[in-house]
């Protein structure tokens, strides 16, 4: 514990040019909200129950369920937000004949997808998408990113008043017009502010209160990105604002490209110097399309959690890292559908489906030349190349 607590001071030490001091930011923050969340006040100082924030977290697997804890726990402390915390859990039929819902509101603890941990008893969990969000002003998505249009779509219309939203989702989406950010697919379809949060963030350390940071990037204003901060900010979760909303985003998509990379290296047992090698390489070409598609996004960006931070965690222990393992082991004879069916318990692997993503978008740019480990990361995934070609990807043809 004070080995937590030594390591939480030194971190929130080097932010502090920026960041004031926990207790004196969180305090301003309340005087600061944005005019969506403005809080009217008791005498007592505390918020009225009409005017509290009340939070939907949409989305129950591996890292939905951990964002959940962590709201939970500072819903549960901060007058301003209502006590109890909506997740939205597509239902499924356990093993044993009990909805997956029933049991996480029997037992405060997703069995499927975070077994062993407890959520906090204000989490509730519901599978009617509609009834998750009605009330709510706060939104945090965390779901697979294939599922976000769809679930957009069964929302359209549906969210009103002054609301909020947050993404923990990533991918993109490949659209005629060039590449769609999760973030702007939910402002688009929903009519709402979106700001993401992305990090070194493997959640099963997290949900066993290891210590972590992420990244909040937000546009406009930065007191809607305060109010993420406090409320998703943890002794053990150390949460930063950057006012770069495509170049957080982008760090947490593409990155999965990369640990698809440093899978096929481990597969192979290539060894740590040329993975080292990819991982340096693949965080230069994340950086150099993320410029190309927005110009805006900062340098300073990839330096934070979400960039290269969450490119070596991914790297080294991500379930991304771990599927393409298993794929290159066996040359490639294994699909990644068949990978993931039998390894990640009902998850869904990203790694695979943003890179075909990302190679769609460099086709229709004419970039693939300027790109090869990313072009050479959806060849081996389709099968036109052997995971091998993964340290040839300058000499292959594309």
């Amino acid at each position: 514990m004070r080995l937590r607590s030594f390591f939480f001071s030194i971190f929130s030490f080097s932010h502090s040019p920026s960041l004031p001091s926990s207790s004196s930011r969180f305090s301003s923050l309340r005087a600061a909200m944005s005019p969506a969340l403005e809080k009217s006040r008791q005498g007592n100082g505390e918020c009225n129950e009409v005017s509290k924030s009340k939070v939907t977290v949409v989305g129950s697997g591996n890292w939905g369920s951990v964002a959940a804890k962590l709201i939970a726990s500072n819903a549960l402390k901060l007058p301003s937000f209502h006590d109890e915390v909506r997740m939205w859990v597509f239902e499924e039929v356990l093993p044993n004949g009990e909805k997956l819902t029933d049991v996480i509101n029997k037992t405060n603890e997703n069995v499927k997808y975070l077994p062993g941990v407890k959520l906090g008893r204000n989490v509730v969990a519901d599978p009617d998408l509609e009834n998750a969000v009605k009330e709510a002003n706060m939104l945090v998505f965390v779901t697979p990113h294939q599922f976000m249009d769809g679930i957009c779509k069964k929302l359209d219309g549906k969210i009103t008043g002054d609301v909020e939203a947050i993404s923990l989702v990533k991918g993109m989406e490949v659209k005629k017009e060039g590449p769609c950010m999760i973030s702007s697919l939910i402002s688009k379809q929903l009519g709402i502010n979106c700001c993401v949060l992305m990090g070194a963030n493997i959640a099963n350390e997290i949900a066993v209160e290891k210590f972590s940071e992420a990244t909040v990037g937000y546009r406009g204003s930065r007191e809607i990105a305060d109010t993420w901060v406090q409320l998703f900010s943890t002794p053990y979760f150390m949460v930063t604002p950057v006012h770069d909303v495509e170049g957080v985003e982008l760090c947490g998509t593409l990155k999965n490209v990369v640990a698809i990379a440093a899978g096929f290296v481990d597969g192979l047992e290539m060894g740590n110097n040329t993975k080292a090698a990819i991982m340096r390489i693949g965080l230069r070409e994340m950086k150099a399309l993320s410029k190309l598609l927005f110009p805006s996004v900062k340098d300073s960006t990839f330096f934070e959690s979400c960039g290269v931070a969450d490119v070596i965690t991914t790297c080294l222990g991500g379930r991304n890292r771990r599927v393409a393992e298993a794929f290159a082991k066996s040359g490639g004879k294994r699909s990644f559908d068949e990978l993931e069916a039998e390894m990640l318990q009902g998850q869904k692997l990203q790694g695979v489906s943003t890179a075909r993503e990302v190679y769609e978008v460099l086709n229709h740019c004419g970039w693939l030349e300027m790109f090869p480990l990313f072009s050479t990361v959806h060849q081996i995934c389709t099968g036109h190349l052997q995971p091998e070609a993964i340290v040839q990807y300058r000499e292959n043809k594309l």
